[in-house]
């Protein structure tokens, strides 16, 4: 008959199910009762948030009703010990701590690696064989699982810390963690707290060589990434990948053409429209002002660039605030495409004072305002090329909204007297 030992350590956060102790002596197959915590860990799944909320509903939710008992042993050399000791006469000690372990063997070991803690012995308290560790090692995921609260020694150490702060805001790992980290976490934080361990999962898919394999040293199916971070910058790979169906969960066939598209078709407008304003502003041969108390202008094509501005920016804040990043960074490269191949482009003569001077400065501090909007809204997704123009753009602002960095400064506030969703 199986015996189940209750075990609040970090070790053994859950029912346990050993093998009768004879067996122990030759393999032992611990199983952590994942079938008995079942309804507990289905409920606490839906206490969470998962981005692509598929992955939790479809993917996750019939992995978690189909869980069996989790067996947790594994017969290799490297690993963290089972602590578990035993005899040939049925005698099983299940130490929750290196203190205990001390008060048993009379050993302190401050090294828990397996060479430092199988020699230690435990007497029998029935006249027996002295009791010794079992060969196994914990399965690596349950230590993944207990990440949480294995890094801050709980419950040794800093426990109301843990407790105040579980669930974690989030967390993001690759499709593959489904049921690898994403499980782990669920039932250990289940079986512990009967909370979840995170609040909100980014689910990312897998980033595959261009022909659709996996990317392969061998078969060197894929670019040197160094390469393509000198030929088109880390900011480029990073809004790449942004962009890609990676974000959705989705496999991305990984392609250093997709990356130099990046930069042809979002950085390059994107620059040359901070280029135009430059030189156009040169051209007022006085220096420009920004009008950081609010813009005012009846021009129709500067009231909807104003307007498409501030209902970005009002979206991106709901988006990111649930995590949905794959809505994100499409609306942004929109903008951008708003304002190089429209505001811009049906705006140049007036922007360069055909229109007279007046016009001229109105529409440069709208464009300024938009192009200072964007470089904040891109900095967490482009840092390097976003900072490299805020160094310039904000010479123009008043000495107290100026930041030493771009990721200095607070992510903007929507306008909402730009709002006008008829012109937009």
């Amino acid at each position: 008959p199986a015996h189940l030992f209750g075990h609040t350590c970090p070790q053994l956060p859950v029912l346990l199910e050993v093998g009768d102790a004879a067996d122990l002596q030759g393999s032992a197959e611990l199983v952590v009762a994942v079938e008995a915590i079942k309804e507990k860990i289905l409920a606490n799944n839906l206490k969470t948030r998962w981005v692509p909320e598929y992955v939790q509903m479809k993917r996750f939710h019939n992995w978690l009703q189909d869980a069996r008992d989790w067996a947790v042993s594994r017969n290799r050399y490297f690993g963290t010990p089972l602590p578990i000791w035993t005899n040939d006469q049925g005698e099983i000690k299940v130490v929750g701590s290196v203190a205990e372990l001390e008060a048993l063997s009379g050993v302190r070991v401050s090294d828990l690696h397996r060479e430092f803690v199988d020699p230690v012995t435990i007497p029998s308290e029935k006249g027996g064989d002295p009791l010794r560790r079992v060969d196994e090692v914990f399965d690596c995921w349950f230590e993944s699982g207990s990440m949480p609260y294995g890094q801050w020694h709980y419950p040794f150490e800093n426990k109301d810390l843990v407790e105040r702060n579980l669930p974690a805001d989030f967390i993001a790992e690759g499709l593959d963690q489904t049921r690898g980290w994403f499980y782990t976490l669920m039932v250990i934080s289940s079986a512990l707290f009967d909370r979840p361990a995170f609040s909100n999962c980014i689910v990312s898919g897998l980033v595959l060589a261009s022909d659709g394999k996996k990317m392969s040293k061998r078969l060197k199916n894929y670019p040197d990434i160094m390469h393509v971070v000198n030929e088109y910058g880390a900011d480029a790979i990073r809004l790449y990948m942004l962009n890609s169906p990676a974000v959705r969960a989705d496999n991305l066939r990984f392609s250093a053409t997709g990356v130099r598209d990046i930069v042809k078709d979002v950085f390059l407008p994107w620059f040359n429209a901070y280029r135009f304003f430059v030189q156009s502003a040169r051209l007022l041969n006085k220096r420009l002002q920004p009008d950081v108390g609010g813009l005012k202008s009846s021009n129709t094509m500067d009231v909807w660039i104003l307007a498409s501005t501030q209902s970005l920016i009002q979206f991106v804040r709901t988006e990111m605030a649930a995590y949905r990043l794959y809505t994100v960074v499409p609306r942004l490269l929109k903008l951008i495409d708003d304002l190089t191949n429209w505001f811009i482009r049906f705006n140049r003569k007036r922007l360069k004072g055909h229109d007279g001077v007046g016009e001229a400065e109105t529409s440069l501090r709208v464009l300024y305002d938009v192009l200072l909007t964007i470089t904040i809204a891109m900095a967490p997704f482009t840092p390097f090329l976003a900072d490299a123009m805020y160094q310039n753009l904000k010479r123009i602002l008043p000495k107290t909204l100026q930041q030493d960095s771009v990721h200095f400064c607070m992510f903007p506030e929507a306008k909402q007297e730009f709002f006008n969703a008829r012109i937009e």
